[in-house]
């Protein structure tokens, strides 16, 4: 009996991603210039807004920030195809479309922080809890959501954290070199590099007052090696930070919502529970 209502579950999850969520609300996130401008005049940030049935909000948010080595975004399988999902759990989903920082980090950063400030000033209009809104990131996004985890501060900084394979440190030993290089960008000396990769190795930064998290990885990540997102959860633990750590014996990297992913419904399962424990 368990097992058949395992799979009439499953079942349910598969119809509701194939369906999708309601239309998102695209909007400029700077619609009066953002204050760090890009090397790009192209690259325009955008949040996509994805509300609950009124009914069903709990007031919950989660800010997503999409993946690709701080060079490109995954914004479909990393970004809205979450939009369901989180939905049927009265929660809603705000994807942001960052800008790539072409050696200038404050530029993905000002975003992430601005996208976390709009959903706090627009909380009353689409019926959100200001208290209760939570980051999520894949890979370089991992990175970018981790970031505004352990550095911002007041409205910019989050109620939760939610990482998939993240970019956590910025040690060329374990780190994406190109997320590295990307973000941080060239011409630094030795010593100010050495710095920088200090201060955005996430798992140096985190302290008793970083929010509480849920962690997805694979073993055998090439691109991301895992240890990445288990020195992040050790100091989590260290530092008593509720958190939640899921490693995955296959998957590589990238699967972000993609149902060919070996373990998508045990992971699904095991957000939605974490979500439901606070």
């Amino acid at each position: 009996m368990k097992r058949l209502k395992l799979l009439f579950t499953m079942l349910l999850l598969t119809i509701s991603a194939a369906t999708f969520a309601q239309n998102g609300m695209t909007m400029e996130l700077w619609p009066n210039g953002a204050p760090n401008a890009s090397s790009d005049v192209n690259d325009k940030a955008e949040l996509t807004v994805y509300l609950p049935d009124e009914k069903k909000a709990t007031g919950r948010a989660v800010v997503c920030c999409p993946g690709g080595g701080y060079s490109h975004l995954a914004m479909d399988h990393e970004g809205h195809q979450w939009a369901t999902f989180f939905n049927n759990q009265g929660i809603a989903l705000i994807v942001l479309k960052y800008r790539m920082p072409h050696g200038n980090r404050m530029i993905p950063i000002s975003d992430a922080e601005e996208a976390m400030k709009t959903v706090r000033r627009r909380a009353s209009e689409w019926h959100i809890n200001p208290v209760d809104v939570g980051i999520m990131g894949f890979s370089a996004g991992g990175h970018l959501a981790s970031t505004i985890a352990t550095h911002s501060t007041g409205d910019a900084a989050p109620n939760f954290q939610i990482l998939f394979y993240p970019v956590i440190t910025m040690d060329l030993g374990f780190t994406h070199k190109g997320s590295h290089d990307n973000f941080l960008g060239e011409g630094h000396s030795k010593k100010e590099l050495r710095k920088l990769e200090a201060n955005f190795s996430n798992d140096l930064q985190v302290n008793r007052t970083t929010p509480r998290a849920f962690l997805a990885l694979s073993d055998d990540d090439k691109a991301v090696p895992a240890a990445n997102g288990f020195n992040y959860y050790e100091q989590l633990y260290k530092h008593d930070v509720p958190a939640s750590i899921h490693i995955y014996p296959t998957g590589g990297h990238g699967w972000g919502y993609r149902e060919s992913f070996a373990y998508h419904y045990e992971m699904v399962f095991e957000l939605k529970a974490w979500l439901q424990s606070f």
